[in-house]
């Protein structure tokens, strides 16, 4: 998986998954405050996260990113490894 596809898929299934809308969802926005993430949401992110990508982000991961860009960042690394 490119890291196009890495952007397409994140943004369909985050935009589903939390209802905001896929235009919010930009490489330079903050993917917390975009997202509205409470800490019981953290656990449904990693579980579509999966889903749909294939990797599990550890808490650790998630201390790493701010911006969306970081996570596709992230999701790039993991993919290629995986």
């Amino acid at each position: 998986m490119n890291r196009a596809e890495i952007i397409t898929t994140t943004k369909r299934f985050l935009s589903e998954e939390f209802e905001v809308d896929e235009s919010l969802i930009l490489p330079e926005n903050n993917l917390h405050s975009t997202l509205d993430l409470d800490s019981l949401d953290y656990v449904d992110l990693v579980v579509v996260i999966e889903e749909n990508l294939g990797f599990k982000p550890t808490s650790d991961d998630f201390k790493a990113i701010v911006t969306f860009n970081d996570f596709y960042d992230l999701a790039e690394q993991k993919i290629a490894v995986a």
